[in-house]
């Protein structure tokens, strides 16, 4: 709450219509309720699920409806504040990698120009770091990136976007390095739960990853707006448990009474983020990786719909 009290001011979130978008903009809304504040909330997307932006205008949200690659429809989004930017393009880089830089490193240009008067929170990857000894040290926000792929090139395309006109015209901004949200219809843990549960092979390779339940990241999103600065402020959101792919899978296992396989073998190395910087800032993630297992177990085992969106994380070769 605090954060809000200083990023004060309307507030446009851009490409709500994602995985986080909808729950960000909700938790937002609640937090501005709580203390009072009857800031403007302005929700931008495609919106291509209808539902989603009913959702969000009964809640008192504004929503706009249309393509933010276009000049035009940019320019004349409403004045705020505070910006809050979720756009992005991960899979299809492999068939389309131009659309990927698009979206990646073209759009935060058109926001900064239209949005040069405000505060910034732009989320990014942890793909923009190199993969790292899975025993440590992980990477931190002061480390040297090394991005695998044309996806993870083009993310750190979009922090040297942010970066540079947060200099050039002087727009405090924020960059969120998220590795990786989960909630129980989407995320690390559903794909590994589903693989138990379908009775697939599970590949080793990627022996290890970061994740943190989505209401802990989105609570850390929404704050990093009080620490936009310039130079750009640059913060990891990352789970503080290290996730061991064949032991979670077998913890899922013993949850939904199936024995998973595996093929190939953990290497040495993963995408790891240390996120003890965002902890000290924020406070440590509510939700525990058991706590998460034990949902998402429960929620497959019951055959809930989920967002059919696998996160690829096994991927080393950068390639989506």
């Amino acid at each position: 709450m605090d954060s809000l009290t200083r990023a004060p001011g309307d507030t446009i979130l851009l490409g709500v219509g994602g995985k986080m978008g909808p729950s960000l903009t909700r938790m937002l809304v609640r937090a501005c309720q709580s203390i009072g504040d009857a800031r403007t909330i302005t929700a931008v997307s495609r919106f291509s699920n209808a539902a989603t932006r009913e959702q969000l205008n009964q809640l008192g949200v504004k929503t706009i409806a249309g393509d933010l690659l276009h000049e035009g429809f940019i320019e004349r989004l409403p004045d705020a504040a505070n910006v809050i930017h979720m756009t992005g393009m991960k899979f299809g880089t492999r068939s389309d990698a131009s659309a990927t830089w698009a979206m990646n490193t073209y759009l935060p240009t058109l926001v900064c120009r239209r949005y040069d008067a405000s505060r910034i929170a732009a989320f990014s990857t942890g793909n923009v770091y190199p993969l790292v000894p899975f025993d440590g040290p992980w990477s931190r926000e002061c480390d040297n990136l090394g991005p695998v792929g044309e996806y993870a090139m083009s993310a750190l395309g979009r922090e040297r976007m942010f970066e540079y006109f947060c200099q050039q015209l002087s727009i405090p901004t924020s960059l969120i390095r998220l590795n990786y949200s989960v909630e129980m219809r989407y995320g690390v843990l559903v794909d590994i739960a589903q693989q138990v549960q379908r009775g697939q092979v599970i590949d080793l390779s990627m022996g290890y990853a970061n994740v943190i339940w989505q209401g802990d990241a989105n609570a850390m999103a929404i704050a990093s707006l009080a620490d936009a600065s310039t130079p750009a402020h640059v913060i990891n959101v990352a789970g503080e448990e290290l996730l061991c792919v064949q032991e979670v899978a077998k913890r899922f296992g013993s949850l939904l009474d199936k024995e998973p396989k595996f093929t190939s073998e953990p290497a040495a190395t993963a995408l790891l983020n240390d996120g003890s910087v965002g902890h000290q800032r924020f406070g440590q993630p509510r939700v525990s990786l058991e706590q998460m297992i034990v949902w998402v177990a429960d929620w497959i085992s019951r055959d809930q719909p989920t967002l059919g969106k696998p996160t690829h994380f096994e991927v080393r070769s950068g390639k989506f």
